[in-house]
């Protein structure tokens, strides 16, 4: 649906809006693109939202990279961020297609104590998290994290796939088992396929929470060689205070980054209508 403003003052008065709304935005992001291209000299002599001196010092990228091994910690998240992205869509879709297409006693009560989960704070489960994989001998492990993630968004997926599966006509199920599927083979090759949108949208919004998270993946990762990226810019930080290199804080903040700003640029519109028609349903 588009909207249309007729109002000249109120266009104009949007569109001012706007181009405030984006230059909050982008901002941050010019600023921590030219600190990352500065020496120390450039910091302490000139003000720090100073545009930075010629030549531009790249090195400060691949200095990151290679010195605090980025590419083992970028190596991490994208492991652990695609596991437990995955792991999430499958556990999420199964429990939601059996939610909105079988009517059981509890049925109800079951979505909306997923639903309801929501609303309590994650970081309130870490310590019996913690004592839970330290028992499973988890911490400090990949799989530990990707567990913990993937439940963390089981969530957010059922509340949007339980509209659309609600959305599917049922002929095509009666369509499928006729044809001699089975019930597995109904879901995973007719009604999975055909809820890609409300998969995609709860996919890159995953990937987007996950890939910045902090908390859960300080208490649960001790070892400096599992680190993820967030995880690796807070301890590059706090050695700030002992050794003073904040260039490469800020190229290893772009590269955390750039890898969510292009998913984000490429599939926001997939983000806006996949939430919006698993929630009008």
């Amino acid at each position: 649906m588009n909207l249309e403003i007729k109002n000249p003052v109120a266009k104009l008065f949007f569109y001012v809006i706007l181009i405030l709304w984006g230059i909050s935005v982008l901002y941050p992001l010019l600023w921590t693109l030219l600190d990352a291209l500065k020496d120390n000299e450039q910091f302490f002599r000139n003000a720090p939202w100073a545009l930075p001196d010629f030549p531009l010092i790249w090195e400060n990228f691949s200095y990151v990279w290679n010195k605090y091994h980025f590419d083992t910690y970028f190596m991490n998240s994208l492991i652990i961020t695609a596991g437990s992205t995955g792991l999430g869509l499958i556990l999420s879709a199964m429990t939601a297609y059996v939610l909105a297409r079988y009517k059981f006693r509890g049925s109800g009560a079951l979505f909306l104590l997923y639903i309801s989960s929501m609303m309590i704070p994650f970081v309130l489960a870490l310590i019996p998290l913690f004592f839970l994989l330290n028992s499973m001998d988890l911490i400090n492990t990949k799989i530990g994290l990707i567990f913990v993630y993937a439940s963390s968004v089981l969530a957010f997926g059922i509340f949007v796939l339980v509209g659309f599966f609600k959305s599917l006509p049922k002929e095509l199920e009666e369509a499928a088992i006729v044809d001699g599927a089975s019930y597995y083979g109904t879901f995973f090759r007719v009604m999975l396929p055909l809820s890609q949108p409300g998969l995609i949208t709860i996919a890159i919004v995953n990937i987007l929470n996950i890939w910045n998270e902090y908390i859960v993946g300080t208490i649960l990762i001790n070892d400096p060689s599992q680190y993820t990226l967030p995880v690796e810019i807070g301890v590059m930080q706090a050695e700030m205070q002992y050794r003073t290199e904040w260039g490469p804080l800020f190229a290893a903040l772009m590269i955390t980054i750039v890898p969510v700003l292009i998913i984000y640029i490429f599939f926001q519109r997939q983000i806006a209508s996949g939430i919006t028609a698993g929630a009008v349903k």
